[in-house]
């Protein structure tokens, strides 16, 4: 019997919410778990856009650890009627308006200039968005209620492994302590503690993407579908209202996200191809009002919002994209956002989290002496998360190579879009899951690499013509049609998808 008054089987640093929900579903496995957090709560955080595979995973793991609160989040209808006082947005699919500089938006009878793709069929039913602040919060009070011990404010000084046994010291306010486990989660979503304490590197070689990121929350932004009816740009076929979805402004630069919670505030951020020479040469500020001055709706719309008070600034990211050269050790695994990331642009990281909370609580769960088989286990994790990491980024390297050509940016988007509807139909179909976003179907990704090159080729090109275009789409068709239960580039649908999943 070991005697260390901090023993735990399982140690977990990070208490965002995937570090929380593991926490939860661990200890309804049987193991003894401890969260250590180096900030405190309620904090900032982005990554707040769920989408139908996220809430198919939250009910699934609800039912599966006996977690029946963790069912009202999955669905934006149950949510405000379970937990209306933490702070969360309609989500009903995705919407995306391209911008040409120094213009104001415009389209036609086409909707040319935009592309709306519906997730859900009403606003009950429909995804959210997540105010972490609030969403975090509630988790870390969730897990004290569970008897989970919970350490905030606290850093993990070191790691020394003795015997199949974890001792980590701790720093909180300048007092040290200890706490001792089998087995550690690295949950923090970046790749910095894996260094520190097991001198695994984390680095944006071999990505296809390079992005950065400036952003922030703010209060009171006007809403963009109030723009369009100021110009007389009828949204009366548009199968949701824009402002209850991921909202992205597609610019010649990047992108731009707009993600509204129903308290009247809007996160808001700039998503920026890295390889631009000139971005790099300036300050956080100066690339904020060049995006502004480039854009007047976007500069309208900015205008007339404040910044809120947290974090109560702009904030510019690095290179967004990372990857850990290992996502396991010895007594250890990350977590998914912590191995890696790629962009925020297909939302693709909270169920990505989520499909990583499954597999590694099962994993565990199967090995509760932590012994062989689990690292023969934790390879397939680990190598299953970088090939998943590969298909996110060439799927978010084609649109960065297309947000000078709305037409090619449509075109090549329903590649994601066939990935994810696939993933849903295997889910919804009680099917074995495989890889997420169907990473592993051999068919899909052949296409996906055949249609990248494809693409490749043709940006290249000092002019691409409309033929060009339009025979480019018409591939995309041809290749997505074997899967394609959407509807997807369909001619008739003019850009507007009304429902792109089954019904949950």
């Amino acid at each position: 019997m070991n005697s260390h008054p901090n023993h735990y089987d399982i140690v977990i640093a990070g208490a965002g919410f995937s570090g929380t929900i593991t926490a939860l579903a661990l200890q309804r496995s049987g193991f003894t778990v401890c969260v250590i957090e180096k900030g405190m709560h309620p904090r900032f955080a982005i990554g707040e856009s769920s989408t139908p595979i996220a809430d198919m995973i939250l009910r699934s793991l609800s039912a599966q650890y006996d977690l029946p609160w963790l069912y009202d989040f999955s669905r934006y209808g149950s949510w405000q009627q379970s937990h209306p006082e933490i702070v969360c947005g309609i989500k009903r699919g995705f919407s995306y308006f391209k911008h040409h500089p120094g213009k104001t938006f415009y389209t036609d009878a086409d909707h040319s200039n935009e592309l709306l793709v519906a997730a859900s069929v009403s606003d009950s039913m429909s995804d959210t968005n997540w105010l972490r602040a609030n969403f975090d919060g509630f988790l870390v009070n969730k897990i004290q209620q569970y008897g989970i011990d919970y350490f905030d404010n606290t850093g993990i000084i070191s790691a020394t492994r003795t015997n199949n046994q974890w001792l980590f010291k701790m720093s909180r306010q300048g007092t040290v302590s200890s706490a001792q486990a089998s087995f550690f989660i690295d949950a923090t979503g970046s790749g910095i503690l894996a260094d520190q304490l097991f001198g695994v590197q984390s680095s944006a070689a071999g990505f296809l993407t390079n992005s950065f990121a400036v952003f922030s929350h703010f209060d009171q932004l006007p809403r963009w579908s109030s723009l369009l009816e100021q110009k007389n740009i009828s949204s009366n076929d548009y199968p949701h209202d824009p402002d209850n979805s991921a909202l992205h402004h597609i610019l010649d630069e990047g992108w731009a996200w707009a993600l509204r919670f129903n308290n009247n505030r809007t996160s808001w951020g700039f998503a920026l191809n890295g390889e631009n020479p000139s971005f790099q040469k300036m300050t956080t500020a100066e690339i904020w009002n060049t995006i502004r001055n480039r854009y007047p709706d976007i500069d309208q719309i900015l205008s007339c919002g404040s910044l809120a008070q947290q974090p109560g600034r702009i904030i510019q990211s690095g290179r967004l994209q990372r990857k850990l050269d290992h996502g396991y050790g010895e007594g250890w695994l990350a977590m998914p956002h912590s191995i890696g990331f790629v962009d925020p642009l297909f939302s693709s990281g909270i169920a990505w989290s989520l499909a990583g909370i499954e597999r590694i609580v099962k994993a565990l769960s199967e090995n509760k002496g932590f012994g062989e088989p689990l690292y023969d286990q934790l390879q397939q994790y680990e190598y299953r998360c970088f090939e998943e990491l590969k298909l996110i980024d060439k799927l978010v390297a084609g649109c960065y190579k297309t947000m000078q050509n709305f037409p090619l940016f449509n075109a090549w988007s329903m590649m994601y879009f066939t990935c994810t509807i696939l993933y849903e139909q295997r889910r919804l179909n009680h099917q074995p899951v495989g890889y997420f976003l169907d990473a592993d179907n051999l068919d899909v990704q052949q296409i996906v690499h055949a249609t990248y090159n494809d693409l490749l080729k043709l940006t290249e090109q000092d002019t691409i013509s409309s033929k060009h275009i339009a025979q480019f789409t018409n591939t995309v068709r041809q290749r997505i049609a074997p899967f394609n239960t959407a509807g997807l580039l369909n001619p008739n649908s003019k850009n507007m998808y009304r429902h792109t999943v089954a019904v949950m």
